[in-house]
Parts: C-alpha cells; sequence; structure tokens
C-alpha cells in the first residue's frame, strides 16, 4: 500500500514539475510593434567574422553587431540563439526564432522560401587549401576529397547543373556540420580542399595565414540579405528601414570596418 502511495506521489510531482515548466516558458510574441518585443536571431555560429563565438565563448561578429544596432535603435531587446543550420526553416516557422542574420545567401533556391531584405553585403563561394597544395584551379580538385558545411550555399553550388562535371570528378563531397570542422579536417589532411563563402575563408587566412589560401576562380557570386517566416512583411520593413539609415549616417560602414579590415562591405544604391 505505502508503494502505490509513494509511487502516486512520485506521479503526481512529476505532473506538476512539468506543467510549471509549460507556464514558465516564455512565448515569442510575434508583434514588432509591442514593447515587449524580442528581436530573435537565430545563427549559426561558427560562421566568421558574421557570427561566432570568440575565446570567452561569447557570441559575437559583423551581423550580430548589425542586428544590435537595428534593435538598439527601434527598441526591441534582442536574442541571439544559435541554431543547426540543416534546421533553420523549423526553427523559423515555428517562430523559436524571427529571423535568419548570419551570412544568409539570397540563393536562387531560397528566393521565394523567404521574406528577404535588400542585400547588404556581397560574397562569393570560394574553395581553400593548404598553402603546400598540388591544386590550383577548380579543375585540379579532380580526384581530391572535398568538404563543405551542411545545408550550405557551397553545398549548394557544388550541387548545381554547372558544376555537374566537377562534381563528378571529385574522389568525395563531405558536408560536414560546420566550417571549424571543415577546416580542421583540412589542416590534418582529412579532406583537401574546402568549399566556403569567401568572408569566413578569409577570417581564417587572417588567423593562420601561413596555412591556408584561396583559389582565384569562384564557384558563384551571390549576396546576403535577412531572412525572416515567409510573409512577415512588417518586420523585415522595419529591420530595412533602420538598415538604410544606417547605411546613410556611416554606421553600417564603421562596424563593417570593425570587422573587415576597413573595407565598406555595404552595397549601395
Amino acid at each position: 500500500m505505502m508503494k502505490k502511495f509513494f509511487l502516486l506521489m512520485c506521479a503526481l510531482i512529476g505532473v506538476a514539475v512539468l506543467l510549471s515548466s509549460v507556464g514558465c516558458k516564455r512565448v515569442q510574441n510575434k508583434d514588432p510593434q509591442a514593447p515587449d518585443f524580442v528581436l530573435v536571431v537565430g545563427l549559426d555560429p561558427g560562421f566568421p567574422p558574421y557570427g561566432f563565438r570568440n575565446e570567452k565563448g561569447e557570441l559575437v561578429g559583423f551581423d550580430l553587431d548589425l542586428a544590435k544596432e537595428v534593435a538598439k535603435r527601434r527598441g526591441w531587446k534582442i536574442e541571439f540563439k544559435p541554431i543547426d543550420w540543416d534546421a533553420k526553416d523549423a526553427e523559423l516557422d515555428t517562430w523559436t526564432i524571427n529571423c535568419i542574420w548570419n551570412g544568409f545567401t539570397m540563393s536562387e533556391d531560397r528566393l521565394d522560401k523567404y521574406t528577404w531584405t535588400t542585400p547588404y553585403v556581397n560574397a562569393s563561394q570560394v574553395v581553400a587549401v593548404k598553402n603546400n597544395s598540388d591544386i590550383q584551379t577548380l579543375a585540379d580538385l579532380a580526384g581530391h576529397v572535398v568538404d563543405t558545411q551542411k545545408d550550405s550555399s557551397g553545398l549548394e553550388a557544388i550541387n548545381s547543373e554547372e558544376h555537374a562535371a566537377l562534381k563528378a570528378s571529385l574522389k568525395k563531397l563531405t558536408p560536414v556540420e560546420n566550417y571549424q570542422i571543415a577546416f580542421m579536417e583540412l589542416e590534418t589532411g582529412a579532406c583537401e580542399a574546402v568549399i566556403v563563402d569567401d568572408g569566413v575563408a578569409r577570417d581564417f587566412l587572417q588567423k593562420r595565414p601561413d596555412q591556408f589560401r584561396i583559389l582565384e576562380e569562384t564557384l558563384q557570386d551571390e549576396q546576403y540579405g535577412v531572412g525572416f517566416k515567409l510573409g512577415n512583411n512588417e518586420l523585415r520593413d522595419l529591420v530595412q528601414e533602420t538598415l538604410n539609415q544606417m547605411i546613410t549616417d556611416g554606421t553600417f560602414k564603421a562596424i563593417s570596418q570593425k570587422w573587415f579590415n576597413g573595407v565598406d562591405m555595404s552595397i549601395r544604391e
């Protein structure tokens, strides 16, 4: 009898804890005009210099500084949420985040899946190799092992019809979780080249200039934008308006120069 009573009490306590945790869970406010609105930015925390963790484990980067300034000017609170890049659509669709702002490529396949700002940075997909590699051109990738990130623009580029012959010539194409893993495998010889966004590649090269280099040929030229849930025009318009102001008054340029060695990356009309 006592055993049954004990089990019943444990069950009741478990239910109470569950209900308490559900009741305390913050509900994301979807109205950007509300005083308690939080701009929840989804990002890949391994995408320097756009968004990454520094030596202290803090989330920092170019896109994070842009988003912080937008939130400050609009009077919003802001939260940065690291996500699995291949789960970004689910995060957005369930309102776990309300935008993707982290070197997010406005590729043809993505244009009708999100509501976008206008592009704010020009970029391209490049190939990084070790300094002592015999790979000098895209054609030289034939017979070699190549890494890129899962669900990335680099993977999209190499999977495109334009590069079908190049992909077929590779010994192996490996989509990995993030670019840190890709460059680690490049360093150890587990792969011989990495397909990567040029900004990320240059950040790795800046930190290890004697170890890696970038091929002159690019796989794909592209542009970055801020992506919102399809149809979320109101939030997009407010962010766009503030970004335009930041470009006009020079704030965008100052943030860009901080992260890109004095270069203004902004796209101007």
